[in-house]
């Protein structure tokens, strides 16, 4: 590990690909698919001791059964998938944060304006049994905005699928103003730009906890900040989106993708940066999330949106107030720079 570097800026990202790719992805290689795995049934043998050649007391067959502790409930870990109008979210349970959205959005479906964020409120999750739901007390004056993971924005086309992305298993904490506010939000409009030349888009998103370097002692560790009351909400170090665009408006018939990752810290990130900075391997994302993408498409098929289109955000101002947090006395303060 001493001769790999990895060099994850958290102002400006600089770097950032290269760094991912070599420390969590280490090189060329391929994605496997998944595999399903059956619990084993309970032996069926017989069982009872006898002495083996050394004296020593044995069991023929076994009575040994560990499949059984599930009569009394399968311990997990268990993903809450839920599908709603413009998007599929699967939460984590133990951070508290989607561990990804999925959106499809299509040039008609953002161009049908049947909402209204301002009739919008953020809701807990009632499906979420309480003790794993995040809670909107959690993000008070937590220094942090409920970041949407799938974006209203998005979901326009009715009041109902805004209104689902207000749900608290849609968000994570993120950094606003710089980040939530700004940066992060010039590139879910980044996406939106893509239906202007493809006919359909689909886009994961989703959390990261990624390990960053320690020079004291040369080893590298992940490290992250919870909130809440109890403290149990985790902050994410960085956020992904996968972008897959399919059907370009100059060739509709085609099968092919063009794909792009993009790896961003939960930080302050100027204007300036360029979004190509935060491009990385989809292969190095499948290894730092532990998810795989598109396995069941050729390679062949797949090709750089980078190369395709010009990645580059277009920076706008947004209305922000939806997304701050009210307090009694004094707006909130941010994080201090890490």
């Amino acid at each position: 590990m001493s001769s790999i570097k990895i060099a994850v800026s958290s102002v400006t990202g600089i770097g950032l690909g290269a760094g991912i790719a070599n420390y969590l992805w280490g090189g060329s290689g391929t994605s496997t698919s998944s595999s399903t795995q059956t619990a084993p049934s309970a032996p069926t043998a017989p069982n009872f001791p006898v002495r083996g050649p050394d004296g020593s007391l044995q069991l023929v067959g076994s009575n040994v059964n560990p499949t059984a502790f599930f009569q009394y409930g399968f311990p997990g870990p268990i993903h809450d998938l839920q599908t709603r109008q413009e998007f599929v979210s699967c939460y984590d349970r133990e951070k508290r944060n989607p561990s990804w959205v999925v959106e499809h959005i299509t040039p008609e479906s953002l161009n049908v304006k049947n909402a209204d964020r301002k009739n919008s409120v953020f809701k807990e999750d009632e499906q979420i049994p309480t003790i794993f739901r995040g809670k909107l007390r959690d993000y008070f004056r937590s220094g942090y905005d409920r970041g949407h993971q799938a974006p209203a924005a998005n979901a326009k086309f009715s009041q109902v699928a805004m209104n689902e992305t207000f749900m608290l298993t849609n968000m994570s904490p993120q950094v606003g103003e710089g980040f939530n506010r700004d940066y992060w939000a010039h590139l879910e409009y980044f996406c939106r730009q893509l239906t202007d030349k493809y006919n359909s888009v689909r886009i994961v998103t989703g959390p990261l906890y990624l390990p960053k370097y320690d020079a004291k002692d040369g080893k590298f560790k992940v490290s992250y900040e919870v909130i809440g009351n109890p403290p149990n909400i985790a902050v994410p170090t960085h956020f992904f989106k996968l972008v897959v665009a399919e059907q370009p408006k100059r060739n509709p018939n085609t099968d092919d993708l063009s794909v792009a990752a993009f790896v961003l810290p939960n930080d302050v990130i100027p204007n300036e940066t360029k979004l190509t900075d935060f491009v990385v391997p989809v292969e190095a994302l499948e290894r730092s999330s532990g998810l795989q993408f598109l396995q069941k498409v050729p390679l062949n098929k797949k090709k750089d949106l980078c190369k395709q289109v010009e990645c580059k955000i277009t920076v706008r101002e947004f209305n922000n107030s939806m997304k701050q947090l009210p307090a009694p006395s004094q707006p909130l303060a941010l994080p201090p720079p890490k």
